[in-house]
Order: C-alpha cells, then sequence, then structure tokens
C-alpha cells in the first residue's frame, strides 16, 4: 500500500476513535478500550475492502458486516459515520434517551448496522448464515465479522467455525481482535482460549496472523482471503486495547469504562494532534 494511502486511512482510524470516545463520554458508559483497537480495522473495511452504498443500505448485493463483539458499538457508528451513513456527529449522542446510537447495534434503527449484536458469540452464528444464503443465492457479497479475543471462550463462536468450514463458506471472513484483555483481565488467566488460531485451523479455517495496526499486513491478509476458495478465513489480529490514547493502552480497566472530563479532554488531545501531524504528512 503506498505510504498516501496509509495515512489517509490513519486519519480515518484516528476519527473514528475520537468519536467514539465522544459518544461514550457524553453518555458516562461504554466501552473505550475495545473500540479503540478495532478503529484500523474498520477503517479498512469501509474505506477499502467492503463492497457497500451509503446512499443505499438495504442494497441487496452489498457486502455484509456483523459486529459481533457488540459493545463496541461507538466504534462501527464512527465509521458508518464517517462512511456517510448519516451526521457523524450524531455518535456524540450514545446512549441518549430517543436516540439511534443505543449501547450495542440495532439493525433497525440505525442505517448501515447489518445485524443486532450483544450477546457475544451470536453474530458469528449470524455472520456464517449470512454467507451461507450468498451461496444459496448464488450472490457475490462477501460476509465480515469481528469478534473479541475474550469472546472466544463461548462455545457458539466454535459451532460457528464448524458450520463455516463445513459449508465451505470462502465468502466469509471472521476477524478476532487480539488484544490479549477482557473485562476480567488478560484473557490467558480468565478462560484461556489459546491458541486462538490453531484451534481455528482445526475446525478447517483458513487462518492469517496479523498486526491489526500495520495497513501493509491487513491489506495482504484481506487479499489472501479473497484468493482462498473452499474455506472460510480466520484474521487474528493482534492489537493493543485502548489504541492511540497513552494512558488506555493495554489497560483492562478501560474495557467498560467511561473518561471524566480531565481525562476526555487528554485523549481528544492526543487525537487530534495525531490527526493534525498526519494531516501535515498528507498535505506537505
Amino acid at each position: 500500500m503506498d505510504s498516501k494511502k496509509k495515512i489517509e486511512l490513519q486519519i480515518i482510524a484516528n476519527k473514528i476513535r475520537l468519536n467514539a470516545l465522544t459518544g461514550i463520554f457524553n453518555a458516562s458508559s461504554g466501552h473505550p478500550g475495545g473500540s479503540l483497537s478495532i478503529a484500523d480495522l474498520l477503517a479498512y473495511l469501509y474505506f477499502e475492502e467492503m463492497n457497500v452504498k451509503p446512499e443505499n443500505p438495504a442494497w441487496e448485493d452489498r457486502d455484509r458486516f456483523v459486529l459481533s463483539k457488540g459493545h463496541t458499538a461507538p466504534a462501527l457508528y464512527s465509521v458508518l459515520g464517517l462512511k456517510g451513513y448519516f451526521d457523524v456527529a450524531e455518535v456524540a449522542t450514545l446512549r441518549k434517551f430517543g436516540s439511534r446510537m443505543q449501547g450495542h447495534p440495532d439493525m433497525k434503527g440505525v442505517p448501515g448496522v447489518d445485524m443486532s449484536t450483544g450477546s457475544l458469540g451470536q453474530g458469528t452464528s449470524v455472520a456464517g448464515g449470512m454467507a451461507l444464503n450468498a451461496k444459496l443465492l448464488n450472490k457475490d457479497y462477501r460476509v465480515y465479522s469481528i469478534l473479541g479475543d475474550g469472546e472466544c471462550e463461548e462455545g457458539q463462536v466454535w459451532e460457528a467455525a464448524m458450520f463455516a468450514a463445513h459449508y465451505k463458506l470462502d465468502n466469509l471472513v471472521t476477524i478476532v481482535d487480539f488484544n490479549g484483555l477482557q473485562i476480567d483481565g488478560n484473557i490467558t488467566d480468565v478462560m484461556s482460549p489459546c491458541p486462538i488460531d490453531e484451534k481455528f485451523k482445526a475446525f478447517g479455517f483458513n487462518v492469517i496472523l496479523i498486526d491489526a495496526h500495520n495497513y501493509d499486513e491487513i491489506e495482504a491478509a484481506f487479499k489472501k482471503a479473497r484468493e482462498t476458495k473452499g474455506q472460510p478465513t480466520a484474521i487474528i489480529a493482534k492489537s493493543i486495547k485502548g489504541k492511540g490514547v497513552s494512558f488506555m493502552e493495554n489497560e483492562a480497566g478501560w474495557h467498560g469504562a467511561a473518561p471524566n472530563q480531565e481525562q476526555f479532554d487528554i485523549a481528544v488531545s492526543e487525537l487530534k494532534e495525531s490527526i493534525k501531524e498526519l494531516e501535515g504528512r498528507l498535505n506537505g
């Protein structure tokens, strides 16, 4: 990937983080850690990889996206707003009475949301069903799903994996946000699902390991997924929980806690400075 495109995607990712944190701060609740860790993946998916039409969210032949880790909805809302499904300023109304921006994705209320999610593990099954539907109808659309590494402790994840491999769903890409932390701490201390890569291989997946914040690796992984026939792909994306905000990075405590005013101001300052620096490189 050329350097200009990388910078453009980094800017989008940091705007995702900024808008997500704004919504969480205004709501005084939400899940910043995982929302920040998936920002680069979402930026690439919606601005490079997926075939979608924001002006026609229900387009029958669109690629589908399922946020199985539904508690990171602020990041999904942010990328949808930046893509043009609605005014991104609406993300600031997160969890407010009367707002469409609920704490978990709502497919009936928010344009661009392909599946309502929340109960961990269930999104992976829905994504598999969507992918099978495309096969049965001879459609070319692809299905992408992001789940958490802690979510891989759910048995339903592996039932869905067995289903996807059995039906040879090569139009399905399952992305694991592997930041190593969940609400109760390190995933290996809580209920280790590791080695996640080897488990997906055992279930019949094409498995690719990447750095979730490296766009060259992200691009190569999705290219390989498209070229793989006869089996679904699992991308194990090693990420940093709280990515982009110094005091949130690699801290399990930021899984489900909103920043106070002082913390929010620091986070906003850091992200805006990053965006300014990147825009300077882009236009310099």
